[in-house]
């Protein structure tokens, strides 16, 4: 299982800004998707952001031009700038990603999940 690791979280006012950051490792891979996620406290957990190797991004409606997501590809990364935060946009964000892994002769799809990383908008 291809490995991810979350960072950039925090605690900040509403109309603030945070930038995640998602990194990947763990030997011969290639990915395809990679996403973020979140859950608030007591919901379930819904994708904000999605993004495609070749560039394509979505986003759900709620978060639609206040998040931005981006990636480098040749450091297997994947980003997601949060500007106007508001109270709701409180919860655990997830990274995501979809690919292929490859040991020795053997290659298999993956889809890893990080660990989750604490964002909390408030005054």
């Amino acid at each position: 299982q291809v490995r991810l690791v979350e960072s950039g979280g925090g605690l900040v006012q509403p109309g603030g800004s945070l930038r995640l950051s998602c990194a990947a490792s763990g030997g011969i891979f290639s990915i395809n998707d990679m996403d973020w996620y979140r859950q608030a406290p007591g919901g379930e957990r819904e994708l904000v952001a999605g993004s495609t190797r070749s560039g394509y991004s979505n986003y759900a409606d709620s978060v639609k031009g206040r998040f931005t997501i981006s990636r480098d590809n040749a450091k297997n990364m994947v980003y997601l700038q949060m500007n106007s935060l508001k109270p709701e946009d409180t919860a655990v964000y997830y990274c995501n990603a979809d690919g292929t892994v490859y040991n020795g002769p053997i290659q298999n799809n993956f889809r890893s999940w990080g660990q989750g990383i604490q964002v909390t908008v408030s005054s």
